[in-house]
């Protein structure tokens, strides 16, 4: 009848265990936000994204400070570690898919009552003939040890899996940090190239202004305007003077900023000052935007967080399932250090293996459960976003060169009118056929345009240079 028990028990036990471990459902993840056919297409041409970023920059002076940047930012350097740290997580998850081995030593002494079993037992007993086991029984051990979890559901294959895509998606972001970096040097460097010829134009409007209100002031003396006249164009004098120190300001703060991105104190940023409105943005030949999934490194990192957060999934699931663990031991143990060498008396070995699996505490390993699925169905909707986003900066920013073109052409010529209607202005107004208000007005008009000229090349460039960061320029 007890064989009987046994026979049938032992199967139902392992029924209930692998019945009671079967995990719940996983949900489902919708497939949505697909590209669209135009954006799909394999007609690709070669896009900026391919070019180095030494070779997209012409300006010796802004390659140098990238690559001082790229030696020095403390945000790539911190990115950097946490690669090393990545890498370090697949070492864990490798280690523990072997076998664990230590090396035991111990030493201890022990008195056992009298009237216990094993008391009873070590009072009869003769170990060597003529000599009972001491009352105060001391203890020697010397034992090499080991420990493995049989991976079999994959739970540490899986998650050694896990950790190397998210070392893969560290190396990217790393990647990504870079692209970001270069982009903001450059557009860093630009506008303080546009502060310096802003600041150039505000100086010759000043000494333009000046020799106005010497004319001004001369031909009050003739009685031919009033004081209102000479007071109007001093106080445009100042009103310049004053946007200058302005510009030299926004220079400071500038300048600062780069050198705080290449990881430096402030110091002056060397610079070619000459001809800022003669520099011409790289030509962009952006080819179709499905070549974004080639280039753009925040892309592949979504990806592989994705992947890492499927492979989380299995190793969550395979908690629900028994594990098996083996563990040995040999080695050296005796009661007395003069025994301790006695072979093969003193031999102790041992070899056990054990399953478990959960039954009733449950609740917890299903949390961890359901958590890990969300976490996946976020790394989707991320990876669905990024690549969403992907395409509507590249979208703007083709947008944004093409228009920005069109308008600077408008914009030169309208400086070119201005500056001609000044000197139209100034005669008319030494022949008294015009007053001194109208030649304030074009004179103000000049400046602002031209202002505006510097502000719209100075946006020129920087559309290249970020077109050339959303097609996933600048980390090759």
């Amino acid at each position: 009848m007890n064989k009987f028990k046994i026979k049938y028990i032992i199967p139902l036990f392992f029924g209930v265990l692998v019945t009671s471990c079967k995990a719940p459902a996983v949900a489902t993840m919708t497939e949505n936000n697909a590209i669209p056919e135009a954006y799909s297409s394999s007609k690709d041409t070669t896009t900026i994204a391919t070019i180095p970023w030494r070779t997209f920059f012409k300006d010796k002076n802004l390659v140098d400070l990238i690559d001082t940047a790229l030696q020095n930012n403390q945000e790539l350097l911190i990115t950097l570690q946490e690669i090393e740290i990545a890498k370090n997580d697949i070492r864990v998850r490798k280690g523990m898919l072997l076998p664990s081995v230590g090396l035991h030593a111990g030493a201890g002494v022990e008195k056992v009552g009298k009237y216990t079993s094993q008391g009873a037992g070590d009072a009869s007993a003769e170990i060597i003939p003529g000599k009972i086991v001491p009352e105060y029984l001391q203890d020697y051990t010397l034992a090499a040890t080991a420990h493995w979890e049989v991976d079999i559901w994959k739970k540490l294959r899986n998650s050694k899996k896990a950790a190397v895509s998210r070392y893969l998606a560290t190396v990217e972001g790393k990647n990504f940090v870079i692209t970001n970096l270069i982009a903001e040097v450059a557009n860093s460097y630009y506008e303080l190239l546009a502060l310096d010829s802003e600041l150039e134009v505000v100086k010759q409007n000043v000494a333009l202004q000046k020799n106005a209100l010497e004319i001004v002031k001369i031909q009050k003396e003739a009685a031919r305007t009033t004081e209102l006249a000479v007071q109007k164009f001093q106080a445009e004098v100042f009103a310049s003077q004053n946007k200058e120190f302005d510009i030299r300001q926004n220079i400071k703060e500038t300048e600062n900023q780069i050198n705080f991105l290449l990881g430096r104190f402030p110091q002056e940023i060397p610079r070619d000052k000459s001809d800022f409105l003669n520099q011409l943005p790289t030509v962009v030949n952006s080819g179709i935007p499905s070549q974004l999934l080639a280039n753009r490194t925040d892309i592949k990192q979504a990806e592989l967080a994705l992947a890492a957060a499927k492979l989380d999934v299995k190793v969550a699931r395979a908690e629900f399932y028994p594990s098996l663990d083996i563990s040995a031991a040999i080695g050296l143990q005796a009661f007395k250090p003069s025994y301790f060498f006695k072979f093969p008396e003193s031999i102790l070995s041992s070899l056990a293996g054990d399953i478990a699996g959960p039954l009733i505490n449950r609740n917890a390993i299903k949390a961890e459960f359901y958590s890990a699925n969300l976490r996946q169905l976020q790394a989707m909707y991320d990876y669905q976003r990024t690549v969403l986003n992907a395409y509507v900066e590249v979208s703007n920013q083709l947008s944004k060169i093409d228009n920005l073109e069109k308008s600077y052409t408008l914009k030169s010529q309208e400086v070119t009118a201005l500056k001609k209607a000044i000197d139209v202005s100034n005669d008319l107004f030494k022949s008294s056929r015009v007053d001194y208000f109208e030649v304030l007005m074009t004179q103000r008009d000049a400046l602002e345009s031209t202002l505006e000229l510097i502000e719209t090349k100075k946006e020129q460039l920087n559309a290249s240079v970020l077109v050339y960061k959303d097609l996933g320029g600048g980390w090759k």
